[in-house]
This record gives structure tokens, C-alpha cells and sequence, in this order.
């Protein structure tokens, strides 16, 4: 099932974790090894994606932050 623009949810594809359409790289790889330090295009050769593919992760990580609630729980 697609849930963003490139990005689809396969309960048989690495237990349902969202991955790249197509592929079996899920996003959290892609968003991992960008915070790790790897270039975009580093990553594009590593698993094989196009720079829109991981683009899309990268959307989709931001829409998942645009989404979080933090509540303080004070002092």
C-alpha cells in the first residue's frame, strides 16, 4: 500500500516498515545513513536509489516530525 509519494507499506516486506516503492530499502536506512553522514549521492549508489527515491524519504521523514506532539513534562 502506498502511504506518500514513493514510499509503500508491505506487511511480507521487512515486517511492514515503509520502504522505498519497488525496493526493500526502508526509509529509516535512507534517513539513518544521510544522519550518519553519507551524501545523497553516497546513498544513491549504496542501495540503488534514484535521488527522487531518496528525496522521498526524506519528505516523509518531514512529514512524520511535522506530525510529533511534544508535551514537557516539567521539572
Amino acid at each position: 500500500m502506498e502511504i506518500a509519494q514513493y514510499i509503500t507499506v508491505d506487511p511480507a516486506i521487512h515486517h511492514g516498515t515503509p520502504v522505498i516503492s519497488g525496493t526493500r530499502v526502508p526509509v529509516s536506512i535512507i534517513i539513518g545513513s544521510l544522519a550518519g553522514g553519507m551524501s545523497k549521492e553516497e546513498v544513491m549508489q549504496e542501495y540503488e536509489l534514484s535521488k527522487t527515491q531518496v528525496e522521498a524519504a526524506l519528505s516523509y521523514a518531514t512529514d512524520l516530525v511535522k506530525q510529533t506532539t511534544v508535551t514537557a513534562l516539567g521539572a
